[in-house]
C-alpha cells in the first residue's frame, strides 16, 4: 500500500488492496456492484443512496470521529473481462477500481484507489495525521474484506 501520488500536494493518496475472496469471480463481481448492499456486510458503510442509474452517495464512517460522504459515478463495469470502476466526488474525489481473478476455487479482487481527501478537516490534518489516515485505511479495508467473505458465505449456503 502506497500512501502519496508522486508530484502531487498534500491530501493525495494512492491505496492498492488485495482480498482473497471464497467464491467465484462472477458471485463477487455481483456483489461489488451491488452498491446498495455494502451496509449488509460492510460495517464502515453507513448508508447507501441511489441517486440515479449509475451513481450513489455512500456514507462511511470507521473508528475515527469523521464521516465521509462519497458520490460513486459508474465508469466501467465489465464482468467478462473481472473489472470496475467508479469515479468519486464529495469528501474523496477520485477513482476506485477493481480487478478480479480467479485463483483456485475463489477470487481475488485486486483494489487501486487513487483520492484527494477534500474534507476540510482531513485536507487541514494531513500533513501530521498522514499515518493515522493510512492505518485507518487498512483497518476499514480489513473489516470490508472480512464482511465480504462473511456475506458471501451466508450466500452460498
Amino acid at each position: 500500500m502506497t500512501d502519496s501520488l508522486a508530484g502531487r500536494g498534500g491530501g493525495w493518496y494512492r491505496f492498492r488492496d488485495t482480498w482473497v475472496l471464497p467464491a467465484s469471480p462472477k458471485t463477487v463481481f455481483d456483489a461489488v456492484v451491488d452498491l446498495a448492499a455494502y451496509p449488509l456486510w460492510w460495517r464502515d458503510v453507513r448508508s447507501v443512496s441511489q441517486v440515479d442509474e449509475d451513481t450513489a452517495e455512500l456514507v462511511c464512517r470507521s473508528r475515527l470521529p469523521y464521516a465521509l460522504t462519497v458520490r460513486m459515478r459508474r465508469d466501467r463495469q465489465d464482468e467478462r473481462e473481472g473489472r470496475v470502476r467508479v469515479l468519486l466526488s464529495g469528501d474523496l474525489e477520485g477513482m476506485l477500481a477493481g480487478a478480479l481473478m480467479a485463483v483456485g476455487s475463489g477470487t481475488r479482487l485486486e483494489i487501486t484507489q487513487e483520492v484527494e481527501a477534500r474534507k476540510p478537516l482531513l485536507r487541514k490534518l494531513d500533513r501530521i495525521a498522514r499515518p493515522v489516515f493510512r492505518i485507518n485505511h487498512a483497518l476499514m479495508m480489513r473489516r470490508g474484506q472480512n464482511g465480504l467473505r462473511g456475506y458471501l458465505r451466508a450466500s452460498a449456503g
